[in-house]
């Protein structure tokens, strides 16, 4: 079942590259100058887990197993959590609660399940 499922974290992880770039022009030259530290946190982690993403659709490709397929579900879903918290306080100031941290602990979640498939033999 896992066997063309790098395919998706490659694909993820262009699609967020593919929106980080368009956000990141967006908020250079449209966003409230007040916003941008939240719109650079946000855009930082999105662009950093883009390119984990397709981390681990080549990692996952090449490794059997399921540790690499949950490090980039952690990754999708965690990225997801995060930045979508993040953007919705800075464009229109509501919180979402405690969406954030556990996007961000989702995502630390990510990098040990990709650290431990590395590690195991």
């Amino acid at each position: 079942m896992t066997h063309h499922l790098h395919r998706l974290w490659i694909a993820l992880g262009a699609l967020a590259g593919l929106i980080a770039v368009g956000l990141s022009a967006w908020a250079a030259h449209g966003a409230d100058p007040a916003q941008r530290p939240l719109l650079d946190s946000a855009l930082t982690m999105q662009g950093w887990h883009a390119l984990a993403l397709l981390a681990v659709g080549l990692w996952a490709e090449r490794r059997p197993g399921l540790l690499p397929h949950l490090a980039g579900a952690a990754f999708a879903l965690g990225m997801l959590c995060f930045c979508a918290a993040v953007w919705s306080l800075a464009l229109r100031g509501v919180s979402l609660g405690p969406l954030a941290p556990i996007g961000g602990t989702t995502l630390m979640l990510g990098w040990a399940l990709l650290l431990v498939s590395a590690l195991k033999r």
